[in-house]
């Protein structure tokens, strides 16, 4: 007991390290406890984080902050409205298409695999091959199942929805335009003496910013160059493809594997064994090498110095808790962790703890 006291009047003496220790407390707390009620809020300040970017370089040039917010804010909403009427009713559309093929795929791949017991039956029986498709038609029905009864929840979605799609654009022009206002009344709530959080601040900011936006123009990209590459190669459900070939970038070293089976899954089911199928394959090859040797470093100027292993456990431990913004912005908070214990005082940056001895 006395060691864990002297440990924690060593590491907590100092009113910033306290202060610090607090506000992430409070932080995690908040996002644990009231993260589905602050959802809209939390999304649109992560918006308006990622756009501020580009109202800040347009106000290097010369331009206005308020002309600026609008020029950035009009483009986010075009964007948005491109992806709601232009791009999601194809996605819906060819998952539709593909979830209807799932049955005659499956047909065809178990009759290809009750070839394997005829030629090597010393390895896989055809007892094994039933077993393995009953399992694969017992998930997909399940899948089924659940999809179901999300549907019979749509109401509730699309009243979600619009409440989304109208307080989100609204919360973040605010956050945008009174950008200044708002950093003043919040800091008029923190103590004087904040050196430590200001260290962690501007390490994180920097990182974050580098990363969140990086990743952001990375999906696009990779959306875009894998799109014209499946369409040009006449690749049935090119655009949903696409958008999980983009998606999969949030994962790194993992999503590139996981997306890896359907692409070629599906260019097998339509073409087979042929040329088209191994030039298909070739292309997707040559994407996932450009991204990750060419536009990686491109846009990330800063990299995240971040083992691997950290990474994989980031993902897990965020995702976990958050489902799918934990995992994209797993990699982010994994760098809050890391500036945290980088800039935390060392042993020998503390005063010695008198013991009472003479």
């Amino acid at each position: 007991m006395q060691l864990l006291t002297r440990w924690f009047k060593r590491y907590f003496s100092d009113p910033e390290v306290v202060f610090l220790a607090i506000f992430l407390v409070l932080g995690f707390a908040v996002v644990l406890t009231m993260g589905n009620m602050l959802a809209p809020v939390l999304a649109s300040v992560v918006i308006a984080y990622l756009l501020e970017g580009l109202v800040s370089l347009l106000e290097r040039r010369g331009v206005p902050r308020l002309a600026a917010v609008l020029i950035v804010y009009i483009a986010f909403l075009l964007f948005v409205a491109l992806v709601l009427f232009g791009i999601a009713p194809q996605l819906s559309r060819q998952a539709t298409q593909l979830f209807h093929q799932i049955p005659f795929m499956i047909t065809r791949g178990q009759e290809l695999l009750m070839q394997l017991p005829e030629h090597y039956p010393e390895v896989i029986s055809p007892e094994q091959v039933q077993e393995i498709f009953g399992a694969i038609r017992a998930e997909i029905a399940d899948f089924g199942q659940t999809v179901l009864s999300v549907s019979f929840s749509s109401v509730v979605s699309v009243i979600t929805m619009l409440v989304y799609l109208i307080l989100m654009p609204m919360l973040v022009f605010f956050f945008l335009k009174d950008k200044s206002l708002i950093l003043d009344w919040m800091i008029r709530f923190l103590p004087r003496d904040r050196r430590l959080a200001g260290t962690v601040w501007i390490d994180m900011d920097r990182q974050i910013a580098n990363y969140v936006r990086g990743k952001f123009w990375e999906i696009i990209i990779v959306w875009a160059i894998s799109f014209v590459t499946f369409t040009i190669m006449g690749l049935d459900y090119a655009m949903l493809l696409a958008v999980l070939v983009g998606l999969s970038v949030i994962i790194p070293y993992i999503g590139a594997a996981v997306v890896t089976f359907p692409v070629i899954l599906i260019a097998w089911f339509q073409w087979g064994w042929s040329a088209d199928f191994l030039w298909l394959a070739v292309a997707y090859f040559v994407i996932q090498v450009l991204d990750g040797n060419v536009l990686v470093p491109l846009l990330f100027s800063e990299a995240v110095n971040l083992h691997p292993v950290a990474i994989i456990v980031a993902i897990l431990v965020f995702g976990g808790l958050w489902g799918f913004w934990g995992v994209f912005f797993a990699i982010p908070l994994a760098t809050l962790v890391q500036a945290v214990i980088r800039a935390w005082p060392r042993q020998g940056d503390l005063p010695a703890i008198k013991t009472g001895h003479a």
